[in-house]
């Protein structure tokens, strides 16, 4: 009787983390290794391939056990050719058919996708999300991203990258430049990233700040908010102000009531989404239930997501 194993796999900026799940959905193994940033899309996939196929034998697996592999990663993909356009974690990988060429030395399915898709579909279906018709899934964290769900299926548009929240624009041609050679996107005003570079670029114009360039980190800023530095204040009120304006465009756009918000920017907790929920309401005249949660799946998100794509991901 075959095994129904899964495999998830979560490649960001840093690590490449592998999942080993049965047939309920329990992970059963993990492993990890640094991403080679500089890898082009062939380098990257072998050791990608290389590392699936050590988690089975350290199980005492073979690909002939395995229902799938499913892939997540920060990037544009053109999910039906399973070709990865451009990822900002590994700027090397372009115009590369990943699905095809791990499906040459991994004989099984291979399901490639973005990674605020893999944590929206995780989220809708083992976290915060359960109960839900329709989900909108906010990461907030050295980016910022979205994965939609419309009646229990991924939404993905013409070319695989709906939800891409990050780069609508908040103050057009204003604000600091993005990585998408744009200004003025919501990227710019409600991440992490972007929180760490105001601090720096205003410190200097604020003389009662106990911030320097070395604290200008999510933990640093959090304290300082708590002791009542201004600059701290101000740059999470401007955060929150950002995601709360982006989040009720999403809302006028798809009409959906339950927004998941997941990523860096959750260990600001309820000073930072108390806030959001409050700048969507000031712009919400409709007096119907609209909810707001935290992500409940934490950092195995990603393992979990792309485990569901093999499972079933429309």
């Amino acid at each position: 009787m075959r095994n129904h194993y899964v495999i998830g796999i979560d490649a960001g900026g840093t690590k490449v983390a592998y999942g080993l799940f049965g047939e309920s959905g329990e992970l059963l193994d993990r492993m990890q290794h640094p991403t080679d940033i500089c890898a082009g899309g062939e380098a990257f996939s072998d050791t990608v391939a290389e590392n699936i196929l050590a988690l089975l034998s350290r199980n005492s697996l073979t690909e002939a056990d395995l229902d799938g592999v499913g892939i997540c990663m920060p990037s544009f993909i053109l999910f039906d050719e399973g070709r990865i356009l451009m990822t900002s974690a590994m700027p090397g990988i372009k115009n590369f058919p990943m699905r095809d060429y791990l499906s040459e030395r991994i004989h099984t399915r291979i399901v490639l996708d973005n990674d605020s898709n893999a944590a929206a579909l995780a989220e809708y279906r083992r976290g915060a999300g359960r109960g839900s018709r329709h989900l909108v899934y906010i990461t907030a964290g050295t980016g910022l991203g979205s994965g939609i769900v419309i009646d229990g299926k991924l939404f993905r548009g013409s070319y695989g990258w709906a939800g891409e929240c990050g780069h609508m624009l908040a103050t057009p041609d204003e604000g600091l430049l993005c990585g998408c050679e744009n200004r003025g996107c919501f990227m710019s005003y409600a991440s992490g990233r972007s929180m760490t570079a105001r601090v720096r670029g205003q410190m200097s114009y604020c003389h009662a700040t106990s911030l320097t360039p070395e604290t200008a980190d999510g933990e640093h800023i959090l304290a300082a908010f708590h002791e009542g530095d201004p600059l701290a204040q101000e740059m999470i009120e401007t955060t929150a102000h950002y995601l709360g304006v982006c989040a009720f465009n999403i809302y006028q756009m798809l009409n959906i009531n339950r927004f998941v918000f997941g990523g860096g920017l959750t260990h600001f907790g309820n000073v930072l989404f108390d806030r959001v929920k409050a700048e969507f309401d000031k712009y919400n005249h409709i007096p119907l239930p609209v909810e707001f949660r935290l992500a409940e799946l934490g950092d195995d998100i990603g393992l979990i997501g792309a485990a569901e794509f093999v499972r079933g991901d429309s």
